[in-house]
């Protein structure tokens, strides 16, 4: 979906679209000065230029606007995962029906030391130490469009073990230092179980150091999953029986190369460009294993790892671990390529309204301010068809048909057809 700019001199139709948001998301404000303010906000964070902090969103002069804004945001106590469970049934119900929830990094470098969550930490996707905050937001992802409906704000160890700090920050009595990936693996296991959503594949990159205890969450509560690893995860392989040898242990690189003549051809189009690109898949069967040492651990959970070749690539570039069985291997693709649909929203229109951009130091501001983002993306995604949203009470989309994957059952024993390679991570 190409950028959603609404006219700048439609200011009529933006604020008639921004009360019908109001009406639809934020009824679980008790107070109509609330919802005022949250209606200010989310029109700043559509219409104002540059930077959406909350003097630029109040203008020159408006100190009092300013001041109200300020307690809205930093210090009300309003709770905001209604409001996110709000949007995110609305999107389910709408034509833009997500084929998966997509886990998105957000790094936000800092310049001082105070933000809520900010420090010295080495960033993965930057590659490097920063003084940053490290996010992560679940998109509600489809081919056409993604949307921002939950956050997480990872948080450092002295965040939660320095009591003075913690308390200047308001960061709840119930909130831990994990890693990014474990903040993103509960926010995820909380949609599943009280946001009454459909259950959707859940695509996200997760580190070798992560991958078994992510597997395990997900497991536990069914939840269908494809992760992106790195090519060199451990993984052991080998037949079972008196005539097969085995173990043997390889990274999952190799393991997928061994298997090149098995690969299939899959013609697609990236997302937001014309042109198509042309990849090479193949799979080996694997088995999971505990994360961790226990008297009696679980049994091992049938994956499936799948491997890619892009264009004119002599090894394979790309890896993946899902435990979804009942699907070709070009869908799985395509599922977890829903990555670059939702980098695409990111930087097109998720950004634009101000994702990044408080500045405030406690813990509930940032909620708010990312709350009201999702918010403020979704009015310029879905008003771009004339300023009108759907209306909340009308019954599911039920337009011209066209082809998707099928619904996620709970996963299903993989038999892929070929039987490869049995494989173990460790």
């Amino acid at each position: 979906m190409a950028r959603v700019v609404l006219p700048e001199d439609s200011a009529k139709e933006i604020s008639e679209l921004i009360d019908v948001l109001i009406s639809l998301f934020f009824e679980s404000l008790p107070r109509r000065d609330q919802r005022n303010w949250a209606r200010v906000y989310l029109n700043g964070l559509v219409r104002t230029n540059g930077k959406k902090t909350i003097r630029n969103i109040a203008g020159t002069g408006a100190s009092s606007v300013e001041q109200s804004l300020q307690q809205f945001i930093s210090k009300s106590p309003w709770d905001w995962t209604p409001v996110r469970r709000s949007l995110a049934q609305h999107i389910e119900r709408t034509a833009q029906r997500p084929l998966a929830w997509v886990v998105q990094p957000m790094v936000i470098e800092k310049a001082g030391d105070r933000s809520v969550g900010v420090g010295r930490q080495f960033v993965p996707q930057l590659g490097r130490t920063a003084n940053c905050q490290q996010a992560g937001g679940i998109w509600l992802a489809s081919s056409e469009a993604s949307f921002p409906v939950e956050w997480t704000l990872t948080l450092p160890g002295p965040w939660t073990s320095e009591l003075l700090r913690r308390r200047r920050a308001g960061i709840p009595d119930t909130a831990r230092s994990l890693t990014p990936a474990q903040d993103a693996v509960h926010a995820v296991q909380r949609m599943a179980a009280t946001w009454q959503l459909q259950r959707r594949p859940v695509v996200m990159e997760v580190a070798n150091s992560d991958l078994p205890q992510c597997v395990e969450s997900f497991a536990l509560q069914d939840v269908p999953f494809v992760f992106k690893v790195d090519g060199s995860l451990p993984v052991s392989f080998g037949g079972s029986g008196r005539h097969k040898p085995g173990p043997h242990t390889a990274p999952a690189r190799e393991l997928i190369d061994s298997l090149r003549s098995q690969r299939r051809v899959v013609e697609w189009t990236r997302h937001g460009r014309a042109e198509g690109a042309v990849t090479l898949l193949t799979s080996a069967s694997i088995l999971a294993t505990a994360g961790e040492e226990r008297a009696a651990p679980p049994p091992p959970t049938p994956l499936l790892l799948v491997g890619a070749w892009t264009e004119a690539a002599l090894l394979p570039s790309e890896f993946w671990i899902t435990n979804i069985g009942d699907r070709p291997l070009a869908q799985l693709f395509l599922l977890a390529k829903l990555t670059d649909r939702v980098s695409l929203d990111f930087a097109e229109t998720c950004e634009p309204v101000g994702i990044r951009d408080f500045e405030g130091r406690s813990f509930r501001g940032w909620h708010h301010h990312a709350t009201l983002a999702s918010v403020a993306h979704a009015a310029r995604l879905l008003g771009s068809a004339g300023g009108r949203l759907p209306d909340p009470t009308a019954l599911p989309y039920q337009g011209p048909t066209r082809p998707r994957p099928p619904a996620v059952l709970p996963p299903r024993p993989l038999i892929p057809g070929q039987a490869p390679r049995r494989a173990y991570i460790r």
